[in-house]
């Protein structure tokens, strides 16, 4: 399965503990959950994409029919019941 242009929800939805590196030289850091990760361009997709910068959990998160769905919300919700599940405490 493809991603669907202009979703960006797995780049949004959960949280990344790994320092994803910074667009201004600025030190990487880590992103949390539903917020876009600064490297996601303006069509919303990753700008580290295929690169060894890219962090790894980001590049295990597959697109699949039951995560991804129909939609951007059903994607959202779908990670953001899967970031609440696995959240640490």
């Amino acid at each position: 399965m493809n991603c669907r242009p202009g979703c960006g929800a797995c780049c949004t939805a959960p949280s990344i503990s790994t320092p994803i590196p910074s667009l201004d030289g600025s030190p990487a850091r880590p992103k949390p959950a539903n917020t876009p990760c600064h490297q996601l361009d303006a069509d919303l997709r990753c700008r580290l994409f295929g690169q060894p910068q890219r962090p790894a959990v980001c590049g295990s998160l597959n697109p699949e029919p039951e995560m991804c769905g129909h939609n951007h919300e059903h994607a959202m919700l779908f990670l953001q019941r899967l970031e609440l599940a696995t959240a640490p405490g």
